[in-house]
Parts: structure tokens; sequence; C-alpha cells
């Protein structure tokens, strides 16, 4: 497995110097027929007869995702390619279900030059296979296995809800309820800071530097593996609850840039805000976002976001703005009418309100502009959104049964 994953590599990167080639000497980038042309004769070529013992299937896939790759970055969606390094993400996929045959009762799956394997199973395969990815992480070798089925519709279950989040309390709710931050990072952090030291001290590429790198990397792998889990467990929760989830439409990225400026332009309390930066990254807002995303179009639900602008700094009774309304981080107080509340709660208060406004808006096709950048995949979503909210001239029912990809790591 080894041996296939560096063959496609060497793939990729041999395509990827060749496509670089071209675009010097002014010549036109091929495309992914051509290249397969060209694979044809790496494998008959006597420098790279090692090529030959890889399945064919998995080094065309090698070149379909240089080719995707390119087309990402043309449609401005990714960076320029880069050559693929050894260690970082060592797989290759199988997409011909025909060459490959599974022993669900045995844990057993057959993959072509490899023979039967057995594996872990983590969860049930359901549906019919489309393909297989073996990929190597963190000293293990996982299998993905694609699946295709078909689900009936859902219709969202639960009201309304608007979640702000923060670094004290993860994901507040409007009614009340909130999320405590998990912080993996922060509870691995002198581990990983001891880790790291060690690794310095060793030669480089010797044994023991091998084993301390391995440390390292079991270190982050338990920081991903609980961050993602506690993600999961959450977004699901509030997915199958609520038809409609309002939330701030957060730039993580410009939020957590860092302030040291430059030599002609030093940064201010760089360490304060390398101190946030760090804990922003560390709850994972984007990945809370890109999940709740997809499950809420699973239960047939709806996501808006809305402009983050003055959420924490309005008050929900009389709607006065004022940043003197949010003196500390916790406390809110209205220096209009002396409403008192928590400030993360009336944050989260106001975006279900802007959600509100801003779903009545496009419902009675009033001109708003799109800025907080509304995600809905299709029609069915819209309908049973406003549907289960109460919003008139939206009928229940959506788009057909379709088909959705179910992976099983094991």
């Amino acid at each position: 497995m080894r041996r296939f994953a560096g063959s496609c590599r060497f793939v990729f990167n041999k395509a990827l110097a060749l496509q670089m080639e071209r675009f010097k000497l002014g010549e036109k980038r091929l495309g992914y027929v051509p290249l397969c042309r060209l694979l044809t004769m790496w494998r008959k070529d006597p420098q790279t007869p090692w090529l030959a013992d890889a399945p064919t299937h998995a080094l065309q896939q090698s070149l379909k995702d240089l080719a995707r790759a390119y087309a990402n970055f043309f449609s401005k969606r990714a960076n320029l390619p880069r050559f693929k390094k050894k260690g970082q993400c060592d797989s290759f996929r199988y997409p011909d279900p025909k060459q490959v045959k599974h022993d669900q009762a045995n844990s057993r799956i057959y993959l072509p030059k490899l023979g039967w394997l057995r594996y872990r199973k983590s969860r049930d395969i359901l549906g019919t296979v489309k393909q297989v990815t073996v990929l190597f992480s963190n000293g293990k070798w996982l299998v993905s296995i694609q699946t295709e089925r078909e689900v009936e519709r859902t219709i969202p279950d639960g009201g309304a809800v608007g979640i702000d989040l923060g670094i004290a309390r993860f994901a507040t709710l409007s009614d009340g309820t909130f999320y405590a931050p998990l912080n993996s990072f922060k509870q691995h952090e002198t581990a990983l800071r001891r880790t790291q030291q060690s690794l310095t001290r060793k030669v480089k590429f010797s044994n023991n530097w091998e084993k301390a790198k391995a440390r390292l990397q079991r270190i982050h792998a338990r920081i991903h593996n609980a961050r993602r889990d506690y993600l999961h467990k959450t977004t699901t929760t509030i997915s199958q609850n609520h038809a409609m989830v309002c939330i701030e439409d957060l730039q993580v990225k410009n939020m957590s840039k860092s302030a040291a400026g430059t030599n002609e332009k030093p940064g201010r309390a760089v360490r304060t805000k390398s101190g946030l930066n760090k804990s922003i990254l560390d709850q994972g807002w984007f990945e809370f976002r890109r999940q709740l995303e997809y499950k809420m179009a699973w239960k047939g639900g709806w996501l808006i976001a809305v402009p983050p602008q003055n959420t924490s700094r309005t008050c929900p009774c009389c709607g006065h703005v004022s940043a003197n309304n949010r003196k500390t981080q916790a406390r809110f107080m209205c220096v209009a009418c002396g409403f008192k509340e928590n400030a993360d709660l009336v944050s989260a208060i106001n975006i279900l309100r802007a959600g509100h406004a801003r779903c009545a808006c496009e419902v009675s096709g009033a001109a708003r502009p799109p800025a907080a950048g509304t995600r809905r995949s299709d029609l069915f979503r819209i309908s049973a959104g406003n549907a289960a909210v109460g919003i008139p001239g939206i009928k229940q029912g959506g788009c057909q049964g379709g088909a959705v990809g179910e992976f099983t790591a094991a």
C-alpha cells in the first residue's frame, strides 16, 4: 500500500512538472486523456518499471485529481496545484466498483493487487458501493467506502433558532441553551510543546527523530479527532431539533489573521491578538458552519447567514444600538431601557430576528442585497424551512428523492 500510494504521488508530480514545463514554453496544457496516454508510456519505461506494479485505475485517478485541481484554480476556487510530499495525504483510489468485493459480515474487503483485507468496521455500509479510497493517516491505514442509496424526503422538525459563536461559550442559542467550549488544543498544548521541543533536539531523519515525529502526529490526531467529534455531536443535535437556523456570516480567516504587522508598521497588542487567534481556531467555527449547512440540507431545513454588525450591541427590547450597551464581554445592559441579560444570548436573539427579517424579505420579493450570503442548496430546503416557521406562500414539499454519498472509515 505504501508503494501504491508512492506511485500515485509520483504520477501526480510528474504530470504536474510536465504541465509547468509546457506553460513555460508557451504550449497548451494537456487534458486528462492525453495524460493517460503518457501514463501508458511511463508504465512501460525501463526507468520506472515499478509503475506497472500499481493498479492502473489508481494511477489514472491521480491524473484526474490533477485535472480537477487545475479546473478549481482557473475557476478561482483554489490556488495553483503544488507538488505532493511523502507522508502528506498518502492515498490511492479504486473508482471501479466491479473490481471491489465486500464481505460486510466478516469485515473484509477485496482490493485489486492487494487481495482480501480485514478492517475494523466503524459503521454499517448501506447502499451500492461506488468507489473505495485507501489512505494513510497518523500511522494507520484507513479505508473509505463511498456508497449510493436513495433516501426518503424529510420534513424538518422544530422551529427557528439563532446561534451566536464565542470563546467563553462555544455556541449560545436564542432559546437560552448553550454549549460549553471543548478547547481540545488547549488541553494538549503542554504535551504538544514538549514533544515539539524534543523533536527539534533529534538528528533529522534518524530513528529517534522518526519516533518523536510519530508521537507528535499522535497528539495532533487526538486534538483533531476530539474537536471533530464534538462538532459533529453539536451540529447533529441542532439540525435534528430545528427547522431554521440563523448564524452570523463570520469571516474566520480575517478574524484570525496575525497582528504582527511589518518592520515598517509593527502591530500593536500582538501577544493578546495571538492568544485570541489561537482560541478562535481552537473552536472550529468554520467547520461548525460547514457541518451545520449540509446537515440542515439532509434534514430539509434552512440555514441563513446574517451580517454580524451590531448583533451584540442592539437591545432586543427597545432596539437601541450603542457600544455602551456591552461594556463587558459577558454582560449586556441597555443604556436606554435598562434591559439586562447575558451578552451572548442577546446576540443570538438579534441574529434570529435578522434571520426572520431576511427570510420575510426574500419571500415577499422585497429588494434586499444578499450581503450575508444565504446558503440554500435546493428548493426543498426553502419550502420546508419556510413552512416549518410559519411563513405563508410556500407549500411543504420539495425535490424528488435523491441519493447521498456515505463514507465509512474503518
